[in-house]
């Protein structure tokens, strides 16, 4: 078993009752305050796209569809403010498709651009990775395809340089299989959860505490859904 390998499996079998628990107590309390969402039935007046060659991105009927042949990121437009917890459901669509590769289910949250720090979109981006340098960002990484690993990077705001926090070569996306994501930001506490599952787990002593959220991916076809945003009690923080 490979380093990574063990401690993933240290991380994930020491908290696997409590990545389970939080997120049930926290689907079932009446005081958690909702204070984002979309339900993808009314276009994409709430999200920026920003392709790097092209491609589809739609929201109709209650699905944000990423049809793309290369990279691709859809920002949120509402800036987050912290704590709160973000979830999700994203699957990787594999039929047969032009662009379905199954590739990388990446998420960036608490995002800002050093050039522009008080509007994200003031600064013009293509969609290709390496334009997203300039960001203060968490970055994870879900990986698949020839991307066999999965990694967190903490983004510094310098080109050509992604600071890596963790990087695991499992788990990794299954075709036409749903993540259940959820993405907890509590000040210095930053949690990424899929399916139940902890997968990163930071304690950041200098923490990005508020930005925007994006999906990231490249050469995919996804279909995501059930895009929730969460003030986080204290209780469940």
């Amino acid at each position: 078993m490979t380093t990574t390998r063990r401690a993933f499996a240290t991380l994930a079998a020491g908290a696997a009752m409590a990545a389970l628990a939080p997120a049930a107590h926290a689907n079932a309390s009446p005081r958690r305050r909702l204070i984002a969402h979309d339900d993808f039935r009314h276009g994409l007046g709430r999200w920026a796209v920003e392709l790097e060659k092209g491609g589809t991105v739609t929201a109709s009927r209650g699905i944000l569809e990423v049809d793309v042949p290369a990279g691709a990121t859809v920002w949120f437009k509402q800036r987050l403010e912290g704590p709160y917890v973000l979830e999700y459901t994203a699957t990787p669509v594999a039929e047969g498709g032009v662009n379905d590769r199954v590739s990388d289910l990446n998420n960036f949250w608490n995002a800002i651009d050093v050039r522009s720090p008080d509007d994200l979109f003031a600064t013009p981006r293509g969609g290709a990775l390496a334009e997203y340098d300039y960001l203060k960002t968490y970055y994870a990484g879900y990986g698949a395809n020839t991307n066999t690993t999965t990694r967190l990077r903490r983004y510094v705001g310098e080109a050509g340089v992604r600071p890596l926090v963790y990087d695991y070569t499992e788990p990794l996306l299954v075709a036409n299989r749903p993540n259940r994501v959820r993405i907890v930001s509590d000040g210095s506490t930053v949690r990424w959860w899929n399916n139940g599952r902890l997968v990163f787990d930071l304690t950041d002593p200098e923490p990005y505490t508020s930005g925007h959220f994006g999906f990231r991916t490249t050469w995919s076809h996804f279909r995501i859904s059930g895009f929730r945003v969460w003030r986080l009690p204290p209780q469940q923080r």
